[in-house]
Parts: structure tokens; sequence; C-alpha cells
């Protein structure tokens, strides 16, 4: 299933341009040209993501309060655009994500999106899907009842498994018992996704108090299954708060980003089509296995290195941590040292664990993106 982002934005060539990037980033948007609109689109449907252009008004604060009482939405991600005197901070303290500067420009839309669309999928990682071998009973208008296996359950979704296609655009409605317990479980849900072996990722949508109940409970009963490290089942999409298995990256690790030398570029090789931002940012590196921090300035940074600022810069392969501090976030990442400059600094290309650091420094980038100054906590 595709990832659904809202754009609420009167400015026909704003909202192309967002609209454009959100097809790129593999997400499918609506566009909603008023607020009235997008109003309409967040008391009916659910978005993962939802993309504002916010006037500092009344009916732009009308559609936050709106949002954060809607059932449906107010956990989506919030992305504001405003204009590019406006001070960001209140902005965060009304639930905005991300922030976009009036005017766009297509590389900080793409990097910003981008980091919007890698938190959404982070947060979906953080419900549990289990396992489950249940039957169900599913109704929806204008047909009759059909049989359904479930094949796994989260608390937010869960896959099924039937003889016949359920429709896309109606309300399915669900009755089934958990392994364990006697009392059904009643709720009604949307279809997410759907494969040709009739497979059905479904999404719910109202589920009574009663129900929600006992689904925590059979999941938290049943969660050992997490912890004893055996794998949820696979699906080609995922439910309402699950997502299948990343995939590796378009091409390898870069090498360091751009220097101040011939020689650091030189390692960059062909890679100037990676998008790079100059920065001043205070931080502290350390060797790898050491507790010394030794403060620095990162002054180039894009989404797979970056360039230290430090008088002494480390031996060349050698391991390090960086540690950098904002007012929106800390980031802790490993890289390692591709070239040093004796008196200028040394080129760092990242070491990722996992695919949870690589969102954070797409975090990183993005609010460079939105705007020149970054504020820094102090050390």
């Amino acid at each position: 299933m595709e990832l659904r982002a809202l754009v609420v934005c009167p400015d026909q060539d704003s909202a192309s341009l967002l609209m454009l990037v959100l097809s790129e980033l593999g997400m499918a948007a609506e566009h909603a040209p008023s607020i009235a609109r997008g109003l309409e689109l967040v008391d009916s449907q659910r978005f993962d993501a939802i993309v504002l252009d916010y006037r500092a008004d009344r009916s732009s604060q009308d559609f936050l309060e709106r949002l954060r009482q809607s059932a449906k939405n107010r956990a989506s991600a919030l992305i504001a655009v405003v204009d590019s005197e406006f001070h960001a901070r209140p902005v965060f303290g009304l639930g905005a994500s991300f922030v976009l500067y009036r005017p766009l420009s297509p590389e900080r839309t793409r990097i910003s999106l981008r980091a919007a669309r890698s938190l959404v999928r982070r947060e979906r990682r953080r419900s549990p899907r289990l396992r489950v071998t249940s039957s169900a009973r599913v109704a929806f208008p204008g047909a009759p009842e059909m049989s359904a296996v479930l094949r796994d359950l989260s608390d937010g979704g869960t896959s099924i498994q039937s003889s016949s296609p359920l429709p896309r655009a109606c309300k399915v409605y669900f009755e089934f018992a958990l392994p364990g317990q006697e009392r059904i479980v009643r709720l009604s849900g949307e279809v997410a996704w759907q494969d040709a072996h009739g497979r059905t990722g479904i999404r719910f949508l109202d589920v009574p108090q009663a129900s929600r109940r006992l689904i925590q409970t059979w999941l938290q009963q049943n969660s050992v299954q997490l912890a004893s490290g055996l794998p949820a089942q696979p699906a080609p999409g995922w439910s309402s708060e699950a997502e299948p298995p990343a995939t590796q990256p378009d091409s390898g690790p870069d090498p360091a980003p751009k220097s101040k030398d011939s020689t650091f570029a030189d390692h960059a090789g062909n890679r100037r089509s990676e998008h790079r931002f100059a920065c001043k940012l205070g931080a502290e590196v350390y060797s790898l296995g050491s507790c010394v921090p030794n403060r620095c300035t990162l002054s180039d940074i894009s989404e797979n290195g970056c360039y230290v600022e430090m008088p002494s810069p480390l031996a060349r392969q050698s391991g390090v941590e960086i540690l950098v501090r904002t007012a929106e976030m800390k980031l802790r990442i490993r890289g390692q040292v591709l070239a040093t400059h004796p008196g200028f600094g040394m080129g760092v290309r990242f070491m990722f664990r996992d695919s949870s650091e690589r969102e954070e420094v797409l975090r990183l980038l993005a609010v460079l993106s939105a705007g020149p100054a970054l504020d820094q906590q102090p050390h």
C-alpha cells in the first residue's frame, strides 16, 4: 500500500510541486485547494501525512484544531508551509514535524518530504504485528457475508486471506474471536493493500472500546512472540501500523562529501548529484572506543557523509562517532574518516547501523533545508 498524503494548499504552483514530489516518493497524494475542502477530507479519510499551507489566520487555526480532534488523522505527520520571515518554533509547538518556507524549492522540498516519509514509516514500526490464525466473518454493502482467515494482527490493522477480493472504496465490517478469547471482536476497516494470492491488508477505522480492549489484551498476552525473535507474517504491504522490511538504498554508501581541496574531492568521484548543505554546526567527535570529545564544526553535510572542521583531524580509516545537538533534535552517528587535511579538517563517511540512523540524518537535513539558520543547544 502506498502511503497517503493530503496537500491543503490554495496556491496552484506550490501544490503542483508538492504533489509531484510526493508522487516521486511513492506517496499517493490528494489536493485540497481550500481549508474547507481539507476539513471534509480529514473528517472522511485517513492520511499518513498532511501538508498545510499555514497562513497564521483563523482558518489555519481551525484546521489544526479539527485535525487534533480527528479520530482518523490526529496522529498524522504534519508538514507546514510558512512564509520565509515566519518564525517556525510556534508551528512546531502546534504539532508540525517539518516546516517548508515559501517560495518552495524543488530540492529542499524533496529533502523535507523524504524525511517526513521516513518518519511516518518509523512510527508505523512502533506498533507490533503478531501472527494469528483465526476465522472471521466479513461483510460489506451489496454483497453476501463471506468468510476469511486472519493472518496477523496489530492494534491498527490486520491481514486476511479470503477466496474473493474485497472492494477498495467502501467500509468493510468484521467479526472474529481471537485465540483464547470467547468474546467477539466487532469493528470496521478499509482495504490497505491486496495481492494476487487472496491476501488483503486491512486498516482499522471504527473500533468500539470493548473490541479495542480485547485486541490489546491479546497482543499483550502474546507479545512473547516478539521477545523470542519470531518474525511476523510477511506481507507485500502493511496494515495500519506495520511496514514490510526496508529495502536497501538504491546505491551504495557515498564516499565522503566535498571538502576544501581537490584531494578530498577525488574521493567523492562522480557523487556530485547528491544534494549537500553548507552549514556551521557545532559538534563533538569521538574516536570509537574513546570518551574524550573533540570540539569541531560540521561545514558540509549530505545524507551519506559530512566534512568536519578541526585543527588536528584523526587518522584516515579511523572509526568516529559524531554528536550534534540542535533545538529540535540530538543526533549521534558513526562514521569512518576518508580524507584528512591537517590544520583544516577531515571528510567522514557515515556508517549506518540501521535504517533509523539514516532517517535521523534525513531529519537533520530537513531542518537545515527549512532555513538558513539552525538553533543549537549549548554543549
